[in-house]
């Protein structure tokens, strides 16, 4: 069993420190943390693929580790249509700051915490992203108006993908 806070404050150091990735093997679990996206990888037949690697934090708990692909494939911030952009250019990009599953609303049958047009402050939570069972919410670090919400609800989403855009006037 992985210790969740020791894998946690692994995650924070990486965060914080100029390391790009992290590989550490202990007690015959393998770690792999990496703040790069995943590869693409040109495929023979000219669809858009990704670069896959088997590596899992807890080695079969099926959950990718933070920055591998787990078949999303996720357009880079320089890959993506600048349709999002608003007239001015100054929308805020509110990122994912795990992998895991996002959601809209505190429960199934429950209101979403935000609608794109909604007002936000600082500290106002947008979601929920579900990471090895445990429910993460996100909050705002700005406040201003929800201008678009990137990903679907209940969609696995990435370490640094990006799920809403904040306008911040």
């Amino acid at each position: 069993m992985i210790d969740l806070e020791f894998v946690e404050s692994l995650i924070r150091a990486l965060d914080e420190s100029s390391l790009d990735s992290l590989e550490l093997e202990r007690g015959g679990t393998r770690i792999r943390l990496s703040k790069s996206p995943p590869v693409h990888v040109p495929s023979t037949d000219g669809a858009p693929s990704i670069a896959t690697e088997s590596s899992t934090i807890g080695g079969s708990s099926g959950v990718p580790a933070r920055g591998q692909p787990s078949g999303v494939e996720v357009p880079r911030a320089e890959d993506r249509p600048e349709d999002h952009e608003s007239p001015a250019g100054h929308l805020v990009e509110v990122a994912s700051p795990m992998v895991g599953t996002f959601y809209r609303a505190p429960a199934p049958d429950a209101p979403p915490y935000v609608d794109v047009g909604a007002r936000v402050g600082k500290g106002s939570v947008l979601c929920i992203i579900e990471a090895m069972k445990l429910m993460n919410e996100l909050e705002s670090e700005v406040g201003g108006t929800v201008a678009k919400i990137m990903v679907e609800n209940g969609q696995p989403v990435e370490y640094g993908q990006v799920l809403f855009l904040i306008d911040p006037s």
